[in-house]
């Protein structure tokens, strides 16, 4: 019996395939094991992540991970490590911030009390760097932040307050360019390794882990801010998460999203209006 040349699969289209059900059944038994979905995740960035826990574990097979995975819940703390977006610094894309100051902040000034929400908040840096805006511009004591991120370990260094004073060089120049025009160290003290932050920055800040697959919106919204997040996200769970922020959001209430970040092609976008194209701010206006 002849064999049909057209009927034999490529094998690198069965080694992708393989691949794809390999991460499948992995991202399928975090979710049962955690609670956590990342399966609508970005896959190439998942697919990255896992291949370099694989080496850092010097494993060769995906299923070998997962077979980790799901007998020693050391590997799953791991894995979720790894999935959580923890990329962040102080004051990060400056203009982002300048604009806040400029176009945001003008209009928030009438409200007896302003509610903001940082989703994806990883270690704080956004957040410290949102309390102190608020703070000059003397908004802060009736301003509650609410820090939100699906990593409870980074939350903890969160709280904390503090930062390696190596970095504190770059802060102070994204400080300045997002229109400070403070000393920035008024706002910390140091010794050898670090900065740490007054604590009375954190007076109104409310650190909660939070997941923005899974979980649902906990309060109404003056201000959301979730920058360089929704990157690694499916288009349809990029829709999802926009659904809860609008959900979130109160009427002329802010969403500003990071710079690689858009409503272009949300479902939802044509419930807003543009304040400010560049720095992707946007205000909810039915």
């Amino acid at each position: 019996m002849m064999t049909n040349l057209f009927d034999i699969e490529p094998a690198g289209n069965l080694d992708t395939e393989y691949k794809d059900l390999e991460i499948d059944l992995l991202l399928k038994a975090v979710f049962r094991l955690s609670g956590y979905d990342f399966r609508l995740y970005n896959r190439s960035s998942i697919s990255r992540r896992i291949h370099n826990r694989m080496r850092v574990s010097n494993l060769s097979t995906i299923t070998e991970l997962t077979n980790l995975i799901i007998h020693d819940r050391k590997y799953l703390d791991q894995i979720l490590n790894d999935f959580s977006i923890n990329v962040t610094e102080m004051f990060r894309n400056p203009t982002f911030f300048k604009a806040f100051r400029n176009e945001v902040i003008p209009k928030l000034r009438d409200y007896p009390e302003i509610r903001i929400w940082h989703a994806g908040c990883a270690t704080g840096e956004e957040v410290f760097s949102m309390a102190i805006l608020m703070e000059e511009e003397g908004l802060m004591d009736k301003t509650v932040i609410y820090a939100t991120d699906m990593n409870e370990d980074v939350l903890e260094k969160a709280k904390d307050g503090v930062f390696p004073i190596h970095k504190m060089q770059a802060y102070t120049k994204n400080y300045q360019l997002a229109g400070g025009e403070e000393s920035f160290s008024k706002y910390y003290k140091t010794d050898r390794q670090f900065a740490y932050f007054h604590n009375s920055l954190l007076k109104n800040i409310i650190f909660a882990q939070h997941n923005l697959v899974t979980d649902q919106s906990f309060n109404e919204f003056h201000v959301i801010i979730c920058r360089n997040v929704l990157i690694y996200f499916t288009q349809m769970l990029q829709n999802q998460v926009h659904n809860l922020f609008y959900e979130s959001l109160m009427l002329e209430g802010f969403l500003g999203l990071g710079d690689k970040e858009t409503l272009r092609f949300i479902d939802i976008m044509p419930n807003y209006n543009e304040v400010n194209g560049n720095e992707r701010i946007y205000q909810k206006v039915k």
